[in-house]
C-alpha cells in the first residue's frame, strides 16, 4: 500500500549505444556464418535474454534441437565426401543454409524491433514530463475542480476610468451671434455717413461766406 501518493517507477534498463548494439550484431552474424550455423543458438539466447518473451526462448529451443540434429547428421556421414550420397549432401546444404537464414533474419529483425520500441535514449538535461494522476486520484480531484469552475468563469465588473485632476476641462468656444454683428456694422456705417455729410455741409457754408 503507497497511500494516495504516486506509485514508484520502476527502474528502466538503459538502452545501449547505436556503435555497441551494431558491434554485438556484426560479432554474432559472423560466428553464425563461420560455423555453419553451428553457433546459431548463440544470437537467439541474446534476443531471448534482452526481450524476455516466451515465443523467443521457444524458438532458442528449437534452434538448439536444429543446431544439435545437424551436428548429430554431421558426424554420421562418411569423412570422405566421394562417399556422401548426392541426396545427403543436398539436405546437409539446405539444412545448413535454412538454419542460418532463419536465424540471422529473425534475430536481426527481433532485436532491432525491440529497441526501435523503446525509443532514442534521452539526452542530459532533458526534463521529465510530470506523471499522470492515478484513476483514485482523479476520483478525489474532480469534485475540488468542478467547485473551481464556477468561480473562475465569473465576469469582472468593468473599472470606470476616473478623470485626471492635473488637466483642466476645456470648454467649447460659444460662437458669436451673426446678426448681432451686422447691425454693429450697419450702425458704424451710419455714423460714418452722417459724419460725411455733415463735413461736406460745412465746407460748403464755409465757401458761401
Amino acid at each position: 500500500m503507497h497511500g494516495y501518493g504516486p506509485m514508484p517507477q520502476q527502474p528502466t534498463t538503459p538502452r545501449p549505444s547505436p556503435a555497441t548494439l551494431t558491434t554485438v550484431r556484426v560479432i554474432l552474424v559472423a560466428l553464425t556464418v563461420l560455423s555453419c550455423g553451428l553457433l546459431g543458438w548463440a544470437p537467439m539466447l541474446r534476443l531471448a535474454i534482452v526481450t524476455r518473451r516466451p515465443r523467443d526462448w521457444f524458438l532458442l529451443v528449437v534452434v538448439l534441437a536444429l543446431t544439435i540434429g545437424l551436428f548429430v547428421f554431421i558426424m554420421a556421414t562418411p569423412d570422405d565426401p566421394d562417399q556422401m550420397s548426392d541426396a545427403a549432401a543436398l539436405f546437409m546444404m539446405l539444412w545448413i543454409l535454412g538454419l542460418l537464414a532463419g536465424v540471422i533474419t529473425y534475430y536481426l529483425y527481433a532485436e532491432i524491433r525491440h529497441y526501435n520500441a523503446l525509443g532514442a535514449p534521452a539526452p542530459y538535461g532533458t526534463p521529465v514530463h510530470p506523471v499522470p494522476p492515478l484513476p483514485y486520484q482523479q476520483q478525489h480531484l474532480a469534485p475540488h475542480q468542478q467547485h473551481q469552475q464556477p468561480q473562475q468563469h465569473q465576469p469582472q465588473p468593468q473599472q470606470h476610468q476616473q478623470p485626471n485632476p492635473y488637466t483642466a476641462p476645456t470648454t467649447p468656444p460659444t460662437p458669436t451671434p451673426a446678426p448681432r454683428r451686422l447691425d454693429q456694422v450697419r450702425a458704424e456705417l451710419d455714423e460714418l455717413s452722417d459724419y460725411l455729410r455733415k463735413e461736406n455741409k460745412d465746407s460748403r457754408d464755409g465757401e458761401g461766406r
